[in-house]
């Protein structure tokens, strides 16, 4: 069965549209963090992080995250994120074959 995932269009401030592919979410200090690659770049090792934010009407937005401290953070917190995952693949694996 083929997996699904998730997709996002963003528009640039010439509107042009560019599709991303949702890694996940992460949370670091109360704030949530969406980790985007994007579908159309040959390098797929790139991946944006966009703190979500939610505008006057209520609706979630996306917003990049300038500051350096808080970039680091939120990539600290999915590398983390992801080696857990990896872990408990990796233990699930294991027990199967035994």
């Amino acid at each position: 069965m083929m997996d699904e995932r998730e997709t996002i269009t963003l528009y640039d401030e010439e509107g042009k549209a560019s599709e991303f592919e949702v890694l996940g979410v992460v949370t670091v200090e109360d704030n949530d963090y969406a980790i985007l690659i994007p579908m159309d770049e040959e390098d797929e090792e790139t991946a944006y992080i966009f703190r979500i934010d939610t505008d006057e009407d209520g609706d979630e937005v996306l917003t990049v995250v300038e500051d350096d401290e808080e970039f680091e953070k939120v990539k600290e917190a999915w590398e983390a994120l992801c080696e857990e995952d990896f872990e408990e693949d990796y233990d699930e694996e294991n027990l199967e074959d035994d």
